[in-house]
């Protein structure tokens, strides 16, 4: 054991192998801790040195670091010092660390252990014994022993390296995760924004491993065994192509035995009892072809090739229920076309004295309340004046101008004549018999028999013709042919004697008293009529073509539209704005329907625009013969109620829920309609 001037013996064999006690400087020290011996820097950090046997006896076990010389202390302290301050960046091997490990007094260092290393390692464990927690288990001291060995033993460089790959391995793993988060909140987001177009009902489920929803839905049986039959028209489709053939017979077997116990069934209450065995039976084979065949891509697929085939079948089922709704709206009952026969033959055995009409004085009485009312339709037009003088404050006053076909005039005028309006007046015309309304004069008829329109629609039914003109198929409904459409802009024409006249369609129904129409002031306007529009529809750009710029320089795309149907008409306006020849003029633009579509409702709006003066909603409600959702208060709350649309209500397609209020105005006990079997209109 030597002694160098700072006082510190560095205990080993010399260089030369010829004993201990080799003297180092300070600094040498330092350096030899670092780099030769490792062993020596982690018993410096415990404040002990190894000496040789043969100055063991020098240092006593039971002695401790206050026993030591002055200097010794002093140096020991400097050593202490200056290795932790060039220690701290090694992690692992800093003097703290050590300090803060709890090593067993069995430690051993390269194989070596001699009595005098127990000795200060004992010594040692009882210096920082009170220090240390006594209600650490034995095993958490070893595994903490192995892992400081491990630190101990290895080079910086490989412990660097190994924390360098460790942190590497943490962020890729925390990469992935990330990874991981952002797609599964993409799939709950795209998952969310599908549920919204999905009915918020239980949807059907065709696997029996799934476990079965509670839902108080009457069609859940019904919708699952439909999903089970979609499922297994995708997998039989699999199982051909997978060359599965048994597999796919026995897919085919229970689909159609699913669809004899569905058969027509909409609710659970009308499903075959066997059904639920039926969607046992069938979710065990799913099962067996969703273990064999399932394909995330194929089903896909397949189930994309199916909803676009579904797809073209709607549209043509559209277009086919579209061309087959016009047809019925068309067509006349056999009932309404057997009462206008039967009427017909008893009119012209008539004699003439008996088909006069009494009250004809009133006719052009300007002081009292006129209808014109255009229609060739018997028991239409009789609801329309019967619903209208029952509900009439002064019926007397009340005065129906009635205009139809000459094939209809005398059904018309018999049924008047043997059911009279009460005090009212009424008169019946025939169309045919105005001279004045010819093709020379009248626009629209020179073009109703012009050769393009006839072709237009006496040739729709060449297949070609008809896909071309499919979307407009409600404009060839024969109305459009008849001039008793057009007449309503003539009204000056026919009733040149009239102030004011309320004009009325056949498929209305008057619940109150209309005189207040008559006391409205227009502000100086022609027409007075309910507006239509909403928010974004039944505006001008409906109806107009505003790509031509005839329309685009006149008319504004979001002006308001308004109903036809019940309209109070100012003639002494009517005649000094010369509404008729506006009316001319336009039709005349319209030759090749380039403005606006067949109907009247489009060059109405052209014909009186800014002057329409708007009525009250309450007096006109819209709707009963297209919209199964008009409310009932404004039913009941309405002057007048419409059945506009394709289901009128003397057809069977009406509306059962409407029909009412047009049928309690009919009087089914009549003769007539008992032997032309009207009476079912009333059930």
């Amino acid at each position: 054991m030597g002694t160098n001037k700072r006082g510190i013996t560095v205990a080993g064999k010399s260089s030369k192998g010829g004993g201990y006690g080799s003297r180092l400087p300070g600094a040498a020290v330092l350096i030899f801790c670092l780099v030769v011996s490792p062993s020596f820097l982690f018993l410096v950090g415990r404040g002990i040195f190894y000496t040789s046997s043969t100055d063991q006896d020098k240092i006593s076990t039971s002695s401790s670091l206050q026993d030591l010389d002055w200097r010794e202390r002093l140096a020991l302290q400097h050593v202490m010092d200056v290795i932790k301050a060039n220690t701290n960046d090694l992690g692992p091997l800093s003097l703290d660390s050590f300090r803060k490990t709890n090593l067993s007094a069995s430690w051993k260092f390269v194989g070596q252990e001699t009595p005098a290393e127990n000795s200060a390692l004992s010594f040692e464990s009882n210096q920082r014994g009170a220090a240390i927690k006594h209600d650490i288990s034995r095993n958490k001291v070893d595994a903490s022993l192995e892992e400081d060995r491990s630190q101990v033993i290895d080079a910086p460089a490989k412990v660097a390296r190994r924390q360098l790959r460790q942190k590497r391995r943490e962020k890729r793993a925390a990469d992935l995760v990330k990874q991981d988060e952002e797609v599964t909140v993409k799939l709950e987001n795209a998952a969310i924004e599908r549920s919204k177009s999905v009915d918020s009902a239980v949807l059907g489920k065709y696997s029996i491993w799934r476990k079965e929803n509670e839902n108080e839905n009457a069609d859940s049986t019904v919708r699952l065994m439909r999903d089970q039959m979609i499922m297994a028209r995708v997998y039989i489709s699999l199982a051909m192509m997978k060359d599965k053939p048994d597999l796919g017979r026995e897919l085919q077997n229970r689909l159609k035995e699913s669809q004899r116990a569905l058969g027509e069934a909409t609710t659970d209450s009308d499903l075959h009892h066997s059904a639920a065995e039926k969607i046992k039976a069938m979710g065990q084979v799913l099962s067996k072809a969703r273990e064999q065949l399932y394909d995330c891509k194929l089903v896909t697929g397949k189930l994309r090739a199916m909803l676009q085939s579904a797809d073209e079948q709607v549209r043509s089922l559209k277009k086919q229920s579209t061309f087959l709704s016009q047809l019925a709206a068309k067509t006349i009952p056999n009932g309404i076309h057997c009462l206008s026969l039967r009427l017909t033959i008893d009119y012209y055995m008539l004699s003439p004295e008996k088909r006069i009409f009494p009250r004809s004085e009133n006719l052009e009485n300007p002081n009292l309340y006129h209808y014109a009312l255009f229609s060739d339709n018997v028991l239409a037009a009789s609801v329309v004046v019967n619903s209208t003088i029952m509900n009439a404050k002064e019926p007397e006053k009340h005065v129906f101008h009635l205009v139809t076909d000459k094939l209809n005039f005398g059904a018309m005028n018999m049924w008047f004549l043997l059911n009279p309006p009460g005090k009212a007046t009424i008169h019946v015309e025939n169309v045919d018999e105005f001279k004045w309304l010819n093709s020379s004069y009248c626009p629209v008829l020179r073009q109703l028999e012009s050769a393009a329109m006839k072709e237009y629609y006496f040739k729709a039914a060449h297949p070609t013709t008809l896909s071309a003109g499919s979307s407009n198929l409600k404009y060839r409904n024969p109305k459009y042919l008849s001039m008793l459409n057009h007449l309503r802009f003539y009204l000056p024409e026919v009733y040149p004697k009239l102030d004011k006249i309320l004009f009325l369609d056949d498929d209305i129904v008057v619940q109150k008293d209309l005189t207040g129409l008559w006391s409205v002031n227009l502000r100086g306007k022609v027409n007075g009529a309910v507006e239509t529009c909403g928010e974004s529809f039944h505006r001008f750009d409906k109806y107009l073509n505003f790509s031509n710029p005839h329309i685009a320089r006149n008319f504004d795309p979001n002006a308001c539209g308004w109903a036809y149907g019940m309209n109070i008409f100012d003639l002494k306006e009517w005649k000094k704005k010369d509404i008729t020849g506006i009316y001319h003029k336009w039709q005349n633009m319209n030759e090749d329907r380039v403005l606006w579509k067949l109907g009247t409702l489009p060059p109405g709006l052209i014909t009186f625009y800014g002057l329409t003066h708007p009525l009250e909603k309450s007096w006109h409600v819209l709707g009963l013969g297209y919209n199964p959702s008009v409310d009932r208060s404004e039913i009941d709350g309405a002057a007048v109620i419409h059945y506009n649309g394709n289901m009128k209500p003397w057809l069977e397609l009406a509306m059962t829920k409407y029909r009412s209020y047009w049928t309690k105005y009919i009087m089914f006990d009549h003769p007539y309609l008992r032997n032309c079997k009207l009476t079912k209109l009333s059930e």
